[in-house]
C-alpha cells in the first residue's frame, strides 16, 4: 500500500513547486540589479528604428499609471481576476505612439508573475527603469509598459506582465517574440 502513496506525494510536490515558479515565488529580486544596456552589448535594433542609447533610456522616466493597479485578491485564480488594471489603464497602454521610438531590441518573453499588477516587462535590455512599448511580432499588437531591469545578457529572455500579455494577444503558456522600444 505504501508504494501507491509515494508517487502521489512526488506528483503533488512537483505541482506545488511548479505553481510557485509561475507565481514568481522563490525567485530572486531581480529588479534591483543593474545590467548593461542593449546598445552597449551590441544587441540588434528593431528594423527601421534607431537604436536607443543609455542616455535615451535615462531621459525617459517610467509612467506610474501603468504600474499602479492594486494586487489581485489572494483567491484570484482566473486571468480576469488576476488582471486588476482598469479600463482606463488598458486604454492608455493600447494607445498608439505619436512619435517614432528608439529600439532597444528584440526579446523572447514568458509570462511574469501574475500576482504583480500593472503593465511591465522585466528585461535585460535596460539597466534602469524606464517607459517603453512592446510589440508582439506575431500579430503587431502593442502595449505601453514600464521596462524593469533584470540581470542577464541582452540576448536573455524577459518576463511580461499578465495584463500586457492579454493586451497584445500573446499566449500565456508559450514564449512570445517582442520588439521593445523606448516611449509609450
Amino acid at each position: 500500500m505504501n508504494c501507491i502513496y509515494i508517487p502521489f506525494a512526488a506528483i503533488a510536490a512537483a505541482f506545488t513547486l511548479g505553481a510557485c515558479a509561475q507565481l514568481g515565488m522563490g525567485q530572486p529580486e531581480d529588479a534591483a540589479r543593474p545590467v548593461a544596456s542593449s546598445a552597449a552589448a551590441g544587441h540588434m535594433a528593431a528594423p527601421g528604428l534607431p537604436a536607443a542609447t543609455p542616455v535615451d533610456v535615462a531621459a525617459l522616466p517610467a509612467d506610474p499609471v501603468l504600474t499602479s493597479a492594486p494586487p489581485p485578491a489572494r483567491t484570484a485564480n482566473t486571468q480576469a481576476a488576476l488582471d486588476t488594471t482598469t479600463a482606463a489603464q488598458r486604454k492608455q497602454a493600447a494607445a498608439p505612439v505619436a512619435a517614432a521610438s528608439k529600439s532597444l531590441g528584440t526579446t523572447i518573453a514568458s509570462l511574469g508573475s501574475p500576482t504583480e499588477p500593472g503593465f511591465w516587462l522585466k528585461t535585460p535590455l535596460v539597466k534602469s527603469e524606464t517607459k517603453g512599448r512592446v510589440t508582439n511580432k506575431a500579430n503587431g499588437k502593442s502595449s505601453a509598459v514600464t521596462l524593469i531591469p533584470i540581470a542577464g545578457p541582452a540576448t536573455g529572455g524577459s518576463r511580461l506582465s499578465l495584463p500586457a500579455m492579454r493586451l497584445i494577444g500573446a499566449s500565456l503558456t508559450e514564449l512570445t517574440e517582442l520588439d521593445v522600444t523606448l516611449g509609450g
